[in-house]
């Protein structure tokens, strides 16, 4: 079973910046399209990033301009760079594989990592 395992989340006010980090153990991760999605009591899971296999993003227009994934094959990682943070980014932060309609392609997740933002 691949497991994934969200770090990098924590307590920051809001404008600030933080950067997560997923390490995977996916099967020939580099062929998956990877995602972040984020979830709090009140929402459903949300994609909020998405990443192919060739490097091509793909954001919320919402989100645009703010959010930034990146990954590393070598390492098995996916990031996400978070920047000028609100208090509406306040979530957990999971990520995934991907499917080409933006649903989770696991049908696990791992402990995903909080973001809390203070304005």
């Amino acid at each position: 079973q691949a497991q994934l395992a969200e770090s990098g989340g924590g307590l920051v006010q809001a404008g600030e910046s933080l950067r997560l980090s997923c390490v995977t153990r996916v099967p020939h991760f580099r062929l998956n399209a990877m995602a972040w999605y984020r979830q709090t009591p009140e929402k459903q899971r949300e994609l909020v990033a998405r990443i192919s296999s060739d490097g091509t993003t793909n954001y919320p227009d919402s989100l645009k301009g703010r959010f930034t994934i990146s990954r590393d094959n070598a390492k098995n990682t996916v990031y996400l760079q978070m920047n000028s943070l609100k208090s509406e980014d306040t979530a957990v932060y999971y990520c995934n594989t991907v499917t080409s309609h933006g649903l989770p392609g696991l049908p696990y997740w791992g402990k995903g990592t909080l973001v809390t933002v203070s304005s």
